[in-house]
């Protein structure tokens, strides 16, 4: 039977992440956006949320629950409906970790997983995304060359989350016919991390930094799932399935803040609202939200049961990417002229959906 209902528990996290999204996440976006800069007291609060270290087993410093790729997306949308840079920051360090679990060798596990479980702020992340209008995440431009007890990694990878202060880095390139995932420490030779923040038209609160990979050597105990390789395919299907989920924490505070602001703002004698054209609009805006969650919640299951989950992930992210987007769109639309301003959240949020929509591998669940 198929069921569109939360858990007890799951509804209990929901509530706990809404109100921490509504009560700090919201009222920092404005000023972290500004700034290009996160507090942090932000990480701090959000690492003692567990967001990360929830789903890890005990016996590599977690706290053993459950893994559940559907509560993690409620999770990320209601982040993001706070403000989705925010929660790309919130939720990158769960990329990596999350990796290890699922595709790593107890050996990765071991040796990775305990230092980035304590009571602080710690960060792995992955470095997916590369340069080019027509970059694409499953044929990397970067490289991976097979050597004597090891391998030789070249390229560049951009909009890595905490390249700044990130222990590790989980590298997606090209090994022959096959993409494969790799594990770089920091102080690895021949890896340049860009000494600045790049500066993006949305996400700007993210700290993202640029990777160069100039031969870089790792192990073979460095490459994820060891010599027989993790699924990285599944891993990208898990980062397109998060962003997704972001994109519908957008679309869906567009939609909030511009109901009772069409409510409230009158034209012509009466409230915008009662008008035929922003009714609907903002009618067509609140179904496309459900929608792209019922997609988003689709490719979770699938992912969650450990089924193919290509197809289901691909059509969550490219339909939450074009409509999070007209659905941002729509809320400018409803302002007006106050929707070009920063007196209004609605800008920030369609530079949110438009990044959302380009990006892939960012996060994952």
């Amino acid at each position: 039977m198929i069921s569109f209902g939360l858990t007890e528990e799951q509804d209990a996290i929901r509530g706990a992440i809404r109100e921490f999204a509504q009560g700090v996440v919201r009222p920092l976006a404005r000023d972290c956006d500004e700034q290009s800069k996160l507090p942090d007291d932000f990480l701090q609060q959000v690492w003692e949320l567990g967001l990360t270290t929830t789903q890890v087993p005990e016996a590599f410093g977690g706290m053993g629950a459950d893994r559940s790729q559907t509560t993690t997306a409620i999770a990320l949308e209601e982040l993001a409906y706070g403000d989705a840079g925010l929660a790309v920051a919130a939720l990158a360090p769960s990329g990596f970790v999350n990796a290890l679990l699922d595709h790593g060798t107890e050996e990765q596990k071991q040796r990775l997983l305990p230092g980035l479980c304590g009571t602080e702020f710690a960060c792995g992340t992955l470095a997916v995304v590369e340069p080019g209008a027509m970059a694409d995440a499953s044929r990397p431009k970067t490289t991976a060359t097979a050597k004597s007890g090891g391998y030789v990694l070249k390229g560049t990878k951009r909009f890595v989350p905490f390249g700044d202060r990130a222990t590790h880095f989980l590298v997606v390139a090209a090994l022959d016919s096959e993409i494969a995932a790799f594990i770089v420490a920091r102080d690895a030779a021949g890896l340049t991390i860009g000494a600045e923040a790049e500066k993006n038209l949305g996400l700007r609160a993210v700290p993202v930094h640029t990777l160069e990979l100039d031969g870089v050597e790792v192990s073979d105990g460095d490459r994820l799932g060891g010599s027989a390789g993790g699924n990285v395919r599944a891993l990208l299907d898990t980062s397109r399935a998060a962003l997704a989920s972001c994109l519908v924490g957008v679309a869906r505070a567009a939609v909030e803040y511009c109901v009772p602001y069409a409510k409230e703002r009158v034209a012509f004698g009466e409230e915008i609202a009662k008008k035929q054209a922003i009714a609907f609009m903002l009618a067509e805006s609140h179904t496309e939200v459900e929608a792209m969650r019922w997609l988003v919640w689709q490719a979770a299951s699938k992912l969650e049961k450990g089924l193919d989950a290509t197809k289901a992930s691909y059509q969550a992210w490219s339909y939450a990417g074009e409509k999070g987007l007209w659905v941002a769109d729509n809320g400018i639309q409803v302002l007006g002229g106050h929707g070009f301003t920063r007196e209004h959240p609605v800008e920030l949020w369609f530079r949110s959906a438009r990044t959302l929509g380009v990006l892939e591998g960012t996060v994952s669940i």
